[in-house]
Parts: C-alpha cells; sequence; structure tokens
C-alpha cells in the first residue's frame, strides 16, 4: 500500500507474540508508558496477542524497505464491531503518512472480517492521533471501553 506521502508500505498480518511485532508492541506500551505513567494495570482494555489472533482479530506490522515501521490490530468487541488497538509508528518514520496508511490497512483488514464498525481510543497528549482520526472520519463517541486514560473515543462505519 501506497500511503499520502508515496512512501510505499508493505502489510503483513503477524503473530503479535513474536518478532518484529512484539518488539514494536513493547516499544508502543514503553512510549505511552512515558506519557501517562504505567499503561498496563488493571482495569484497562485488553490489548493481548491473543485479542488479535483470528479468525475475529488482526495484527499487522508495516514494512518498508524491508524495516517494521509501524504496527497495530484489531480485536472483536461485539459481533459487527472491532476496535483498533497498539497502533504504533517507529519514531523514524513519523509524518510522512506512516500512521494514515496503517489506519486504512487496519480499517481494511477489519472490513475483510466483516465487521460493519471500527472504535478507537487516544490519550490527552497525542493531539496528532485525535487528528489523524478526525481527518480520517472518526465521529467522537461516548466512552465505549472504559479506558481511564483515554479522552478521545472515535467509531467510523466502513
Amino acid at each position: 500500500m501506497r500511503d499520502d506521502s508515496g512512501v510505499q508500505i508493505d502489510f503483513r498480518t503477524a503473530d503479535a507474540a513474536q518478532s518484529p511485532a512484539s518488539e514494536l508492541l513493547a516499544a508502543m506500551v514503553a512510549e505511552m508508558n512515558e506519557l501517562y505513567g504505567n499503561i498496563e494495570f488493571p482495569g484497562m482494555p485488553s490489548a493481548t496477542p491473543a485479542d488479535f489472533a483470528p479468525p475475529a482479530g488482526a495484527f499487522l506490522v508495516g514494512f518498508h524497505d524491508d524495516d517494521a515501521v509501524c504496527a497495530g490490530g484489531i480485536k472483536r468487541i461485539a459481533p459487527d464491531a472491532a476496535e483498533i488497538k497498539r497502533m504504533y509508528v517507529v519514531p523514524a518514520a513519523r509524518r510522512r503518512g506512516v500512521g494514515r496508511a496503517l489506519l486504512r490497512a487496519l480499517e481494511n483488514a477489519a472490513r475483510e472480517r466483516g465487521y460493519a464498525v471500527v472504535r478507537l481510543d487516544t490519550g490527552p497528549l497525542q493531539r496528532g492521533a485525535m487528528a489523524l482520526y478526525a481527518d480520517e472520519g472518526y465521529t467522537e463517541i461516548a466512552n465505549f471501553n472504559a479506558n481511564p486514560i483515554a479522552a478521545y473515543w472515535g467509531e467510523k462505519a466502513l
């Protein structure tokens, strides 16, 4: 898939518990821990490799020139709805449209699994993510997943 900046991204379905997906997940968690403190505590919405397992879920890793540059997953939250979780773009690939390409690839993965709607959330310090979601057609909705860190919840019909 070519993103808006013309960067070629090759998205591959991956096991979130295996490399390179597991390293990208760890980097995402480490970055969020720096922003918000420990994000992995009881009461947080689940985002485990099992949540992203087929057939209801999927985890994608995006490659550019054989380098893993982004990752994210979808998990089933209702018969017709998936939640996009753990979106991450490595710092060197940011501001080049890779996040937008990842979001679209995750939406396509949800669509391929028969979901009619995708939902997501993000924290108050991630203004760029909020802007991306609004630009991509997400509508702000009420807190659907009881995420105590999130400040934005969005939904998009597929």
